[in-house]
């Protein structure tokens, strides 16, 4: 008889209420406008507390974009940008993480799906630690950084400008301050 040793798989999911998934995108050339999704699920299964060895699937509802202002919301939920009605769901899948030192720095490679088109990306991640909070919950804490640029998954609208230049940037930053709570 064989005897195997199984490492029991850590399930994680994202503390909405201390998360957030950010973006910013320049406006009119040189000023930015940034935004977040509220709606936002995270499914993260781990070996032990090792995040190197995580399957991460992170889902975001398009409709709740907020950036402030609801008309440019609604024109965001349109089909000029993320379609929202037809495609209410931005989704990425890591499929790697990987150390780029000792200090807490990664790469995360995954599977960006916006409007039905799937792309590869890149992202940077800070690995800020294990701690547990003032109720007892384990928690991991993650800042995640990265630009993707938005033509890439059909977001095509802009108005060119009568001085030069384009009224929105193609390029999209990213950035996401994570809060992971284990499940006990």
């Amino acid at each position: 008889m064989e005897s195997a040793i199984t490492m029991t798989k850590t399930k994680w999911s994202i503390d909405p209420a201390h998360s957030e998934i950010g973006f910013r995108v320049k406006h009119l050339v040189f000023s930015n406008v940034r935004g977040s999704f509220k709606e936002f699920e995270a499914s993260v299964y781990t070996a032990g507390d090792d995040f190197v060895t995580a399957d991460t699937d992170v889902r975001i509802n398009s409709t709740s974009i907020d950036t402030g202002i609801e008309q440019r919301n609604q024109h965001l939920r349109s089909a000029d940008f993320f379609d929202a009605e037809k495609y209410p769901e931005i989704i990425f899948t890591a499929n790697s993480l990987i150390a780029v030192n000792t200090e807490g720095h990664f790469v995360i490679d995954g599977e960006l799906t916006m409007r039905g088109i799937k792309n590869q990306i890149k992202l940077d991640v800070e690995f800020g630690g294990l701690i547990k909070d003032p109720w007892g919950a384990q928690k991991a804490l993650f800042s995640i950084d990265g630009k993707i640029n938005r033509k890439d998954w059909g977001l095509n609208y802009n108005t060119v400008l009568e001085a030069g230049g384009v009224l929105i940037s193609e390029v999209v930053w990213i950035h996401c301050e994570v809060q992971l709570i284990k499940q006990v």
